[in-house]
């Protein structure tokens, strides 16, 4: 990993992120051609375009793209038999990730209220009808990606939740992906992965229903057709490399810490482990820790091409100092390996998950303690957060007047405003109503 000081933070962070930007750090920018081809021969050839790309791309074409519910249910009956300590936690991280979304969905009320005499406004939170979950199955099968993608769909109230997710050999996604979909509650399953899927559920094939919401993380070929399709459907927002940033103080346990960024820097080479650390003895006792762990670690290899790529320790001199770097580098997960760490969280403004103390691993986050792993990466979380139950539902906002001095009021100014901007028909609109306030 490299280690630099505080004070070249600002250099360091311009050059290997300010002048390339997200587009390029993902590498949308490469694969922008392709998918956008991928994206055209969905659109026109359906069905028979998803076989041929799976024929090229996944590991059998399956004649037929959809999966029976009775099918996902008997995976889960499967596992249980098969591995039930996985099934106990899988059903463990669904009630938690369920009971913290239903916490969630309290926080969208309908409401109306009279701002002034005859002027009502209110809002109604509506939760879409058809939502997708894309399930990736690369290098790793994300089966807990399929609960916190369905769980908070379902809680939501969306009416049909489709999972899609790449094909195996035998034509089905992974028998574990099925069955947390049956554990989940996903209503339809298709076995199509990669751009290709995104667009069947943007735009509906013979088998694939058109769908409102398409969420979930990918490649970045599954990234560029979501950033492609936006406007066509919802997302929940563009997914680059992984991240960790931990912030530890001089009494944080340098094992801990190496763990920690080794978990995220085993996911691929792309992936960033970034540390901010009080001074260099702790910076040399972590890049110690580093090295041992790395010696018995089955997934060495990509961590320590991901260390090696982009790894980062920053000595900083203030906790101020930290504070200003972790909201500039905005990262997915941040984790606080400080013993006082509540001081500091009210300064924090800019990450997709707060890990608060030693004890909160941030691998609890993505699997099993209720709160959901698909956040924003690449800087974005600067201006959203992570996939909840708001990404299910639109608030939709109402007006209704009645004769009064605030309808008076309003329908005044509004004509007024209209002269302003030079639109005659809206200002005829509301004096035209002058009338009926009577």
């Amino acid at each position: 990993m490299r280690i630099i000081a505080a004070q070249d933070f600002d250099a360091y962070w311009s050059q290997t992120i300010g002048s390339t930007g997200s587009a390029a750090e993902t590498g949308l920018d490469r694969v922008d051609e392709t998918v956008r081809d991928i994206i055209a021969k969905v659109r026109s050839g359906g069905d028979r375009a998803l076989r041929d790309y799976a024929a090229r791309f996944d590991r059998s074409s399956p004649e037929h793209l959809k999966v029976s519910p009775a099918e996902a249910r008997h995976a889960l009956e499967e596992l249980e038999k098969a591995d039930s300590e996985l099934t106990a936690a899988l059903r463990l991280a669904s009630d938690h990730i369920r009971r913290f979304a239903e916490l969630q969905k309290k926080q969208f009320a309908d409401f109306e209220t009279e701002l002034e005499p005859g002027l009502f406004t209110g809002q109604r939170c509506i939760p879409v009808e058809r939502a997708a979950v894309y399930v990736p199955a690369g290098r790793f099968p994300l089966i807990s990606t399929v609960l916190m993608g369905v769980i908070p769909a379902k809680v939501a109230g969306v009416a049909e939740v489709v999972l899609l997710s790449p094909p195996l050999e035998d034509g089905k996604p992974d028998r574990r992906i099925l069955a947390a979909a049956a554990l989940a509650g996903a209503d339809r399953i298709f076995a199509t992965g990669g751009a290709q899927a995104i667009a069947a559920a943007a735009f509906g094939t013979e088998s694939v229903p058109r769908c409102d919401v398409i969420v979930g993380p990918g490649n970045k070929y599954v990234a560029a057709a979501k950033l492609i399709l936006f406007g066509q459907v919802g997302i929940d927002f563009v997914a680059g490399p992984t991240d960790v940033l931990i912030i530890a103080d001089g009494d944080a346990e340098p094992e801990l810490i190496a763990a920690d960024l080794l978990a995220q820097a085993e996911h691929d080479p792309d992936a960033r482990a970034r540390l901010l650390v009080p001074d260099r003895a702790m910076a040399d006792r972590v890049t110690a820790a580093l090295e041992k762990q790395l010696g018995t670690l089955s997934t060495a290899e990509t961590a320590r091409a991901s260390l090696d790529a982009g790894g980062l320790i920053v000595i900083y001199t203030s906790m101020d100092e930290a504070v200003r770097i972790a909201n500039t580098i905005a990262p997915e997960h941040l984790e606080l390996h400080l013993k006082k760490a509540e001081a500091i969280i009210p300064r924090l403004r800019n990450y997709g998950s707060l890990f608060a103390g030693a004890l909160a691993a941030e691998v609890l986050g993505d699997y099993s303690a209720g709160i959901n792993h698909t956040l924003p990466t690449s800087g974005s979380a600067r201006f959203t957060g992570g996939l909840s139950v708001r990404h299910f539902i639109k608030t939709v906002t109402s007006l209704r007047c009645a004769p009064g001095a605030g309808f008076e009021a309003s329908r005044r100014a509004a004509a007024v405003i209209a002269r302003a901007e030079g639109l005659d028909a809206h200002r005829r609109s509301a004096e035209s109503r002058v009338k009926m306030e009577r």
